[in-house]
């Protein structure tokens, strides 16, 4: 059993309030008096000393650039929000952006003190509480959605947010659109002593994590386990167990985490799909979860493919 506060992203303490959404004033009066507010720069949340959401108070001028505000729950009393403010450009000398799996580069507000920055998620999951961790993660998660979905999929139009950011509108055709979350599986593929790892084209060197892919239309979340996995290495699974799941906001994913039993063992790759896959045994994969492999690197601790990997190797997966 994977207890979901030893997950990133899934401690699911926060009260979401739901039925508060629909009240303009009331989402006016939360907001003005004593909500807080999490800035989110082009995906990038403000994270306050590396390890806490970086809160601000309505009216602060790092919102200046700010989009129409989310509201995200209540938190112990207190009205929790978030807000977009990609339109703020950093001052010429900052770092920017950096391509590639990792953003590793920071970045600061003139309105803010040094210990506020805008940081990639990935980098601080860890160090965040599981409620923070979750707020951080719809936020993120939502305003990604905001961004990529402003136009009505029906008409064309452009729709307009409601309902405290959970819902958009489309004033031509009066169509209804809702934040989505794309499901996938992910799943440790064993045959006896060994479990299948692969890696995507792009990856660091030495990265390696368990195969995952998007459940398709009228497929069964074990169907999408053994098509991926045939699919992407040509092995094919029989027993399929649901063990855990995860949110995961790059950009809008809900990770179902799975243990599969191989039932081939010869490994074809589909070279759109993964750049290599390989079986490792249980003394490998010790040695790649202690840092101490030649050349597998561990996988993220808080994602659900570092857990799955971690209660194979304990036996609690058997």
């Amino acid at each position: 059993m994977i207890l979901a506060d030893t997950l990133a992203f899934a401690g699911s303490t926060l009260d979401r309030a739901a039925d508060l959404r629909s009240d303009p004033q009331k989402m006016a009066s939360l907001l003005a008096d004593g909500g807080q507010v999490l800035p989110i720069w082009r995906g990038k949340p403000l994270i306050q000393g590396g390890a806490e959401p970086g809160w601000v108070p309505a009216g602060h001028p790092v919102l200046v650039h700010g989009r129409p505000p989310l509201f995200l729950g209540l938190d112990e009393g207190i009205a929790r929000f978030a807000q977009d403010i990609s339109d703020w450009s950093p001052a010429v000398g900052s770092e920017a952006l950096e391509s590639g799996f990792f953003d590793g580069s920071t970045q600061f507000h003139p309105s803010l003190p040094d210990t506020h920055a805008f940081l990639e998620l990935r980098g601080v999951m860890n160090q965040l509480s599981p409620s923070a961790a979750e707020m951080v993660a719809t936020a993120k998660a939502v305003l990604q959605w905001h961004i990529s979905h402003r136009y009505c999929a029906v008409c064309g139009a452009q729709s307009v947010a409601i309902n405290a950011g959970w819902q958009r509108v489309c004033g031509t055709c009066a169509a209804q659109h809702f934040p989505r979350s794309d499901p996938v599986v992910i799943m440790l593929i064993q045959r006896g002593n060994k479990l299948l790892l692969g890696r995507s084209a792009g990856w660091p060197d030495g990265m390696y994590s368990c195969l995952a892919g998007f459940v398709e239309p009228g497929e069964t979340l074990e169907a999408a386990v053994r098509r991926e996995v045939l699919e992407e290495t040509s092995i094919t699974v029989g027993d399929v167990r649901f063990v855990a799941s995860q949110p995961w906001p790059f950009p809008a994913s809900l990770m179902m985490g799975f243990i599969g039993e191989a039932t081939s063992e010869d490994i074809t790759i589909d070279p759109k799909e993964l750049d290599a896959a390989i079986w490792v045994t249980r003394e490998d994969m010790m040695e790649v979860m202690a840092g101490q492999h030649p050349t597998i690197r561990p996988a993220r601790k808080g994602a659900i493919a570092y857990h799955l990997i971690a209660q194979w190797l304990a036996g609690r997966l058997e």
